[in-house]
């Protein structure tokens, strides 16, 4: 199996990226592979059209299985194990953002979590305390923002993502209602107490 011209250079450039992202070369080719690849490929395609060993194909495989970015197919009549990467790439983005999620930010947020219950005994502890809880909402926040947009089907999220700069504007816009809408309870609420004078006064003046 030969990759074209334009897969091989596509699929370098992920095993040159893969240590960047927390994976190695090798991984990062495979996925890269199975992502371009018009067809379900076995072990054997892809040690090939890569030049691996059978051993570095299938540890690779299993990492992307744990990562769940690869399905297992099955052919009729052929007992191989056959893998392909999801067609969707919002799906891609969502089980790559969950699984990082789970591996990354669930054990600093409970680290935080514990640590904001403990007691500081010295003024270093307090301040240091005082930092960690603004991490803890920070990342609690963005763990929040990111299960909404999970939740998000495809066509909503592109929408989304291509608001970019408007988001801001509509942010203002909701701040300027909520102030007018404020500002007119307020004086709502105001009026009947300027009236109970007014009207004090004028029974005053009546009665004389």
């Amino acid at each position: 199996m030969n990759l074209a011209p334009l897969t091989q250079r596509f699929v370098l450039h992920f095993g040159e990226m893969g240590s960047r992202w927390g994976i190695n070369r090798t991984v990062g080719q495979i996925y890269a592979l199975l992502y371009v690849s018009p067809r379900a490929l076995n072990a054997d395609d892809i040690g090939e059209a890569l030049a691996f060993s059978r051993s570095n194909v299938s540890m690779g495989l299993k990492e992307l299985q744990s990562w769940n970015l690869v399905r297992l197919q099955h052919l009729p009549n052929d007992r191989r194990e056959y893998f392909q990467a999801p067609e969707d790439v919002w799906a891609i983005f969502r089980t790559l953002a969950e699984e990082r999620r789970k591996r990354e930010i669930d054990p600093t947020l409970s680290m935080l979590r514990d640590a904001l219950m403990e007691q500081p005994s010295t003024s270093d502890d307090i301040h240091a305390q005082a930092r960690m809880k603004q991490m803890h909402d920070l990342v609690e926040l963005m763990t929040g923002w990111l299960a909404d947009v999970q939740k998000m089907d495809s066509t909503t999220l592109i929408k989304l993502m291509k608001m970019g700069a408007k988001v801001q504007k509509l942010l203002e816009l909701t701040d300027k209602v909520s102030s007018t809408v404020k500002a007119g309870l307020t004086g709502r609420a105001a009026a009947p107490k300027l009236a109970a004078p007014l009207a004090n006064s004028s029974e005053k003046n009546n009665r004389s």
